[in-house]
């Protein structure tokens, strides 16, 4: 049994007693970096030296009095698009691939204050823009279930690095989906918090109106543990919510869900969704009904309509915000360039993937003249429908659940030339997205030996009852407990 296969508490108990050290928590994670990594491909950069030096500071408040973080010791890895100060931030793409930051983004500051070690950047969709991790302009990210399927995207490596067991717990972001889909194809726990209460300064930005950064862990515990530790208002982040009260995350796992009121969308079991992950989610219901919690069916009609709006509405931001990388102030400069609009053409052409400049014209389209109020406004009517229908759903009901994502993990390649079909792998995580509520994707079963997540949606600001929901269905089950085997 691995290391990491331990409780967060049970970790902390063996540091307390001198059973374990930080350093031999950094060196089991290195250790299974070399042995499996060369057939998942999570990590772009591995920070070692730092981390050593890192652990061995901490190892020298085990047996003394000195008060310890929430996440002391614990090896986390980062989605590549959170900056980090002297570590290259890319985000797997070779426009950045001579980025080197100087500062660090406010959630890496969080947990340097929670006092775990960071050990290095993970794998992910070219910019964020991509579900299913073959996107990177480095390599592709594998499943560690079945390392011939995708692990899900945009935050590829952070849930196949801690599903395989090669750290602790990762940061992702999720903009449509990427946290919680790939959670979903990689049977872990992934959570997408309110918008605006994790900071995104330092997150490099797609999509500022939907951008979130979360956790990725291998159950609800863990999850409490690291959301706790970088939620919180930050003057730096001009989209940071001002919440001065941050509920206490872990005393909300009390296991009992008693009379709690649940919406399942008639929109999320319909047309489209495999009919093995349909089962699966039906058993899960059946777990919270067990448990005391009502289920009665519900209607998200303009649900059809979210793929449409996001796509217009996130393209038209990443167009206006990937503006800046234009060979001179940011990124690397062509060496093809006659003048400067040479400069500003070449650097693109050749610095920005196939699925970016996808998403960067369509946005440029939808922002031109003549075309904005008749894509982006309509687009922006379709967000405020959509965040009412969930508001009509939470005046009765406390969480709303369903499928994470309509199947289980496609195989490589697959998708690759069809993009409309990889964009509506998302309609069950978009809407998420557009309302600004939080929602988590926790284990709930398999298909043919892939993994299938159960979505818990909740109202703005009550990731307390979120987490609550899923940490009772996670103690009903044994789900999480499953581990891909990979043979070192």
């Amino acid at each position: 049994m691995s290391v990491f296969d331990l409780t967060l508490q049970d970790i902390h108990s063996k540091l307390r007693n001198k059973e374990l050290t930080v350093t031999d928590l950094v060196d089991a994670s290195y250790r299974r970096i070399a042995d499996v990594d060369g057939r998942i491909g999570a990590f772009l950069a591995l920070d070692e030296e730092n981390a050593r030096r890192t652990a061995q500071q901490l190892d020298k408040q085990l047996g003394t009095d000195e008060p310890r973080g929430l996440l002391f010791g614990l090896p986390a890895g980062l989605k590549d698009n959170i900056v980090t100060a002297g570590l290259a931030t890319t985000c797997a793409s070779k426009f950045l691939s001579n980025y080197d930051p100087i500062y660090d983004a406010t959630v890496v500051r969080k947990l340097r204050d929670a006092q775990a070690v960071t050990v290095g950047k993970l794998n992910m969709d070219e910019f964020a823009m991509g579900g299913s991790g073959e996107n990177s302009a480095v390599k592709p990210t594998r499943n560690p279930w079945h390392p011939d399927h995708v692990p899900g995207g945009s935050s590829s490596g952070s849930a196949a690095a801690v599903a395989a067991g090669e750290v602790y717990f990762a940061l992702g972001s999720d903009t449509g989906g990427s946290i919680r889909q790939p959670a979903s194809y990689c049977g872990i726990v992934g959570m997408k918090p309110t918008y605006g209460l994790v900071s995104r300064f330092g997150l490099v930005a797609f999509a500022s109106s939907l951008d979130q950064i979360g956790p990725l862990t291998k159950n609800v515990e863990d999850c409490a543990y690291v959301l706790q530790s970088i939620v919180g208002h930050d003057p730096q982040d001009s989209t940071s919510l001002n919440v001065t009260d941050i509920p206490d995350y872990l005393s909300a796992l009390t296991g009992d869900i008693q009379g709690l009121r649940v919406a399942l969308p008639k929109e999320y079991m319909g047309e489209g969704i495999d009919p093995r992950v349909k089962e699966r989610v039906l058993e899960a219901i059946r777990v919270l009904e067990s448990l005391g919690a009502v289920v009665e069916e519900v209607s998200l009609p303009h649900t059809e309509y979210a793929v449409a709006a996001y796509y217009l509405l996130a393209s038209s931001e990443a167009s206006s915000n990937l503006a800046r990388y234009d060979g001179v102030r940011y990124g690397v400069r062509t060496d093809n360039a006659g003048n400067l609009l040479d400069v500003y053409r070449y650097s693109r052409s050749e610095g920005f993937g196939p699925e970016v400049k996808r998403r960067i014209m369509l946005g440029t389209y939808a922002l031109s003249s003549g075309y904005y109020d008749a894509y982006y406004l309509k687009a922006q009517k379709v967000r405020t429908l959509i965040k009412r229908d969930f508001d009509n759903v939470f005046a009765n009901y406390d969480v709303v659940v369903g499928p994470t994502a309509p199947t289980p993990a496609f195989k490589l390649g697959e998708q690759v030339g069809d993009p409309l079909t990889m964009y509506l792998n998302d309609i069950l995580t978009i809407p998420v997205n557009l309302a600004g509520i939080p929602a988590i994707s926790v284990p709930c079963g398999f298909a043919d030996g892939l993994p299938v997540g159960l979505q818990v949606i909740g109202k703005a600001l009550n990731e307390s009852t979120v987490l609550r929901v899923a940490h009772a269905f996670e103690r009903s089950t044994d789900h999480h407990k499953q581990r891909p085997q990979l043979k070192a």
